[in-house]
């Protein structure tokens, strides 16, 4: 099986306020076009910000827990990937 394209999964929902945070295993910078994918259901959406401690920025890192504002509710366990 080939190895998985993922940017990184959804660790944490907050469903309030539309936000995942996402454990990275690759980059993943503000404007990028992302699918999230949970099982048979994905759907697209765009990084509009990235926060990391609370603080906005512009890109994160492999290995970085980070907060994206979604458009659609994300599970836990969804991968993000590259669109």
């Amino acid at each position: 099986m080939a190895k998985s394209d993922a940017v990184g999964k959804v660790i944490h929902w907050y469903d309030k306020i539309g936000v995942a945070v996402v454990k990275l295993g690759k980059g993943l910078k503000v404007g990028d076009s992302i699918k999230v994918k949970h099982g048979d259901s994905e759907f697209g959406d765009e990084v509009s910000s990235i926060q990391l401690n609370h603080e906005p920025i512009k890109s994160g890192k492999k290995g970085d827990e980070v907060a994206i504002k979604l458009s659609q509710k994300a599970s836990v366990g969804s991968e993000i990937h590259l669109a």
